[in-house]
């Protein structure tokens, strides 16, 4: 199953919840296509609930579920090593295939053998959806984590850059870090470093762990580097030397 099921707060997602509704009544084959994450797998499993999932990718695989189904869901078709040779099996089999892909297929065989092509925009553009998906994330956190705290949104930043994917991982390490103890926070740190030391200028390598989040939070909460230099109590030029060295993180 996806990261989420299919929310249809804008009117891009509610389309393609139509579309995918209409398509449960058909027995038609159908292309999903759209970024990772947008939620083209929760719609091909709402559309066949009980056909098995198929990475395209594994073509072997692939064909003996093929043989032994009235019915399959193909994820990534257009990761398949012989995309030709799985089309004609599928039409040869006459099997009915809901299938996904991350970007449209220039193939006259998937022309032929789809006969419902349609794409779930990125979640970039279905900004009604995020908010939505937010909250879901953070009732999925408490359920998982055992505990029902208030989820901070002061200074998050959505991060859509795998749709659904990359925002869940967000909340999540968000929800987890909001109340999280000095202690626990050295251990995290430590865990990250134990394999990366080994070097004589470790030191020096890792040094913007600390001044990256120092000063990020800094100038977040102070508005200004001469006011975070003074409580830091650092030379403003000293405080404009670190940003410089951390631009690339700043």
């Amino acid at each position: 199953m996806d990261v989420t099921s299919f929310i249809t707060a804008s009117s891009a997602s509610n389309q393609a919840k139509k579309t995918a509704s209409l398509l449960k009544t058909l027995s038609v084959n159908a292309l999903i296509m759209g970024e990772s994450g947008v939620g083209k797998r929760t719609l091909a499993s709402f559309i066949l609930p009980d056909a098995s999932i198929v990475d395209a990718s594994n073509f072997d695989e692939l064909l003996v579920a093929l043989e032994s189904s009235k019915e399959l869901i193909i994820t990534n078709i257009d990761n398949s090593p012989n995309l030709n040779r799985l089309l004609e099996t599928i039409k040869e089999l006459q099997v009915r295939v809901i299938a996904t892909a991350r970007q449209s297929l220039n193939n006259e065989l998937v022309d032929d053998l789809f006969s419902v092509k349609f794409d779930i925009p990125p979640l970039r553009e279905r900004e009604e959806d995020v908010l939505f998906l937010i909250e879901k994330f953070i009732q999925e956190a408490a359920e998982l984590f055992g505990e029902n705290r208030t989820f901070n949104s002061e200074n998050f930043k959505a991060d859509l850059s795998q749709n659904a994917n990359s925002l869940r991982r967000q909340v999540m390490i968000n929800y987890l870090l909001q109340d999280i103890q000095d202690s626990e926070l050295i251990e995290i740190i430590e865990n990250y470093l134990y394999d990366k030391l080994g070097s004589n200028s470790d030191y020096r390598n890792f040094l913007y762990l600390y001044e990256v989040p120092l000063i990020r939070g800094g100038l977040k909460k102070f508005k200004s580097q001469l006011q975070l230099a003074d409580k830091l109590g650092l030379n403003r030029n000293t405080l404009r030397k670190k940003i410089a060295e951390n631009r690339q993180y700043l």
